[in-house]
């Protein structure tokens, strides 16, 4: 399977797929007489494997290791969901981020008339930091 092929079957730019070629995420497609790359079946399903790893979360090193795990069949359940867990305590951390980011700039936002005077204490406030 040629790599626009491969790219509409997962749903992944042809430039992400050679991104993730090249950073060694997947593994070097073969290539035909005239140089095109040609895919086998085991390259889109990990190339899924990796869309939908990178939709829960998981950054590109994840996904190596993840990767890693599922290639290898001697591998136990408990060292993918000790990954999945600390991906979750990741996320609750970003979560509990925004949040405080987004009472703080609703709070400067109740601060602020919105009218035609120049004065402004969103921009008072932001200076301040």
């Amino acid at each position: 399977m040629n790599i626009s092929k491969v790219a509409k079957a997962t749903g992944l730019t042809a430039k992400t797929i050679r991104y993730y070629e090249s950073i060694g995420l997947i593994t070097a497609p073969t290539r035909s007489d005239n140089g095109y790359r040609r895919y086998a079946d085991s390259a889109l399903r990990e190339l899924r494997f990796i869309k939908r790893a990178r939709e829960t979360g998981f950054n590109l090193e994840e996904c190596q290791e993840l990767l890693a795990l599922y290639r290898d069949k001697q591998r136990t359940s408990a060292q993918v969901k000790k990954l999945a867990q600390e991906k979750i305590v990741d996320l609750r951390e970003r979560i509990a981020g925004l949040q405080a980011m987004l009472s703080s700039l609703e709070s400067l936002v109740g601060c602020c008339h919105g009218d035609d005077r120049p004065e402004c204490p969103i921009l008072d406030e932001l200076e301040r930091a």
